[in-house]
């Protein structure tokens, strides 16, 4: 990687005195774009309501229009008239930019377009993970242009897909199996699902997209562990209510922690799938204090922050944060079961082993995760690799330490555009620039 341009370097607001925070956060990714494609293949039109705008969301809307549907972003809730064309058509292209989900969940879906669909993204996306969803494609029929493992790669749709029974190895990504899973009520037979090979890394994300098939009346059997069945009939329209991405928290969460603060996110879930719901354990493990009630989440910081022994084996996406805010900890951190973050936007472990220690932390990368010892840590630059999580990570530390330079905050536009923009409106809450 090329060093950073002053421009590209974002001065990180440090917390010099307790924060008192109210945070509003945007819709999750993850059930935005999975409501879409679901919209994308229900019986009648649809509203996604505070869907989160940002590039991948935005990716994916553009490629189920390519596809036949109809998706209008421009009002606040999202609107979507289904359909995938099942007519001869010509040829489309689609940008999955660096979005897992757009990659992985839009080529089954592909297939039952009849043209040839071809999909491509930004260079890293080339590097991630993709054999698998695209042998199971074709062990079920699907045709392809070409014998390619990973973007790009131009699907053959017919019209149809027969559907069946599939054994594949998630234990890369839980999303082939989120994307086998969603576009099989569009194919003739279904589709059943068998997972072979190590633990399947992020289960709340499967857990989230049979919950959302379910609300949908789609007949959904998963008694058998590691196999999920999905039977073909209708996806019911309906109207969603996107619940806030509490992924996106972990940073604002972690504020109350390095400042000795407070941090509120109003409209917390009380019950939910998201992944982001373990931070309420894992901040009472690192020394916060965290209450849940009818008006949302509150974390107090108590002046303190422990190290943690995690298997984070489950909730991967919340590693880097973590990680922060335990080079920050006044005792080690072992953070395992994470081996599958290397397959990320980047390899999210060496990443973060190499700009932890650049900043002074004491660490070990291993193959499935991290030891984090107590260090003095100082400031410099911190690169993201185009990566929002590794952002997160930058401006956790950055609220500590005096002098870090988040090198393209950006890329936190993923998920949460104009996050930087929020972070330092945090100033006039108690937060002061080095």
């Amino acid at each position: 990687m090329s060093p950073a341009s002053d421009a590209d370097l974002w001065p990180a607001p440090r917390a010099r005195e307790a924060v008192d925070l109210t945070v509003e956060l945007p819709g999750s990714k993850s059930l935005t774009n999975r409501e879409l494609v679901l919209a994308a293949l229900a019986d009648g039109p649809g509203a996604v309501r505070r869907a989160l705008r940002s590039r991948d969301t935005e990716l994916m809307a553009r490629a189920l229009t390519a596809l036949g549907s109809t998706v209008d972003t421009t009002g606040a809730d999202w609107t979507v008239a289904p359909g995938i064309s099942r007519q001869p058509g010509s040829a489309v292209e689609i940008d999955c930019g660096l979005a897992g989900t757009v990659m992985r969940f839009v080529p089954p879906l592909a297939a039952l377009r009849n043209a040839a669909v071809s999909f491509d993204g930004d260079p890293h996306a080339r590097t991630r993970p993709m054999s698998e969803i695209l042998a199971a494609l074709r062990g079920l029929g699907v045709r392809f242009a070409d014998d390619a493992d990973r973007l790009p790669f131009t699907v053959l749709g017919s019209g149809s897909v027969a559907g069946g029974s599939v054994v594949i190895d998630a234990s890369a990504s839980s999303q082939f199996v989120s994307a086998l899973l969603l576009a099989a009520p569009g194919y003739d037979a279904g589709i059943e699902v068998r997972h072979a090979g190590k633990p399947v890394p992020s289960l709340p994300h499967i857990e989230m997209t049979l919950a959302c098939l379910r609300a949908r009346g789609v007949e959904v059997d998963d008694s058998v562990p590691d196999r999920w069945r999905v039977l073909p009939g209708p996806v019911a329209a309906r109207d969603v209510d996107i619940e806030p991405d509490l992924s996106n928290a972990a940073p604002f969460l972690m504020l109350a922690l390095t400042s000795g603060g407070r941090v509120r996110v109003p409209g917390w879930p009380a019950a939910t799938t998201q992944a982001g719901d373990a931070l309420r354990e894992i901040l009472t493990a690192m020394g916060a204090q965290v209450a849940l009630d009818a008006d949302g989440l509150t974390v107090t910081g108590t002046g303190a922050i422990h190290g943690v022994d995690l298997d984070l084996h489950d909730v991967g996406e919340l590693a880097p944060a973590i990680a922060a805010l335990a080079a920050l900890a006044d005792s080690p951190s072992q953070l395992r079961g994470i081996a599958h973050i290397r397959g990320h936007e980047t390899d999210r472990l060496a990443a973060l082993a190499t700009e932890l220690t650049a900043l002074g932390a004491d660490l070990t990368e291993h193959e499935d995760g991290l030891t984090i010892r107590p260090a003095a840590l100082h400031g410099g630059v911190f690169r993201t690799y185009a990566d929002h999580r590794m952002a997160h990570a930058g401006v956790v530390i950055g609220s500590a330490v005096d002098g870090v330079l988040v090198e393209d905050i950006g890329t936190t536009s993923k998920t949460f555009p104009g996050f930087e923009r929020v972070w330092d409106g945090l100033l006039a809450a108690g937060l002061e620039t080095p």
